[in-house]
């Protein structure tokens, strides 16, 4: 089944070849309860409760690929929900910082991430759309729910040749982002594929 996903992955333009290895290798399932596995790796979105989804293998993929995480990058998630997105980072071998905006999603995801899979990933409940300024500057943001506009305090979290990779737009339907910090107040901002994420929430989210 997992073999199956990574063809779909592949024929739908996904061509990075450790996106697609580390897509193979994670354990969808484990992000899913008992009750839906036949759902686990098939190419949609599904609810996890709490009115949020686990993302779409595409979804997922596309944003990793635009990420372009090398070994060692310091990346900055806002949005864990399931964790599964994170679970793909931290086999990337990046050093991983997460923030989760629900606490119920949080303590799940706590549980599944660090005790079950022995991530070492750095976890937090809290508004992530204002950023982890203590923790930077990063290397590389990748935002997975949709955002109004670009939060500004995001791009300055970025280290000069940082990217951001966010979906922006309205309720329903955002198109996906790069946005590299060339200089201080330099960036450059390359626009993908539309989307359709859950709201951002937080003081520079959806309020």
């Amino acid at each position: 089944m997992r073999k199956a996903l990574i063809r779909t992955l592949a024929e739908k333009g996904i061509t990075h070849p450790e996106v697609l290895r580390v897509m193979e290798k994670v354990p969808r399932h484990f992000f899913f309860e008992k009750a839906f596995l036949e759902h686990a790796y098939q190419d949609k979105a599904f609810p996890i409760g709490e009115g949020q989804t686990i993302s779409q293998p595409y979804t997922v993929a596309f944003q990793t690929q635009l990420l372009a995480p090398k070994p060692g990058d310091k990346v900055f998630e806002i949005g864990t929900g399931s964790g599964y997105q994170a679970a793909i980072l931290a086999e990337m071998g990046v050093k991983l910082f997460t923030v989760e905006f629900n606490r119920h999603l949080y303590t799940r995801a706590s549980q599944l991430l660090l005790t079950q899979l022995r991530y070492n990933i750095k976890m937090y409940c809290g508004d992530g759309s204002v950023g982890l300024p203590v923790y930077a500057p990063f290397d590389k943001i990748i935002v997975t729910a949709g955002a109004p506009a670009v939060p500004k305090n995001l791009v300055d979290q970025l280290k000069i040749g940082g990217v951001l990779i966010i979906p922006v737009g309205n309720n329903e339907k955002q198109q996906m982002l790069r946005i590299t910090r060339a200089e201080d107040n330099k960036i450059i901002k390359e626009t993908f594929q539309i989307f359709s994420f859950v709201p951002l929430l937080g003081k520079n989210g959806w309020k």
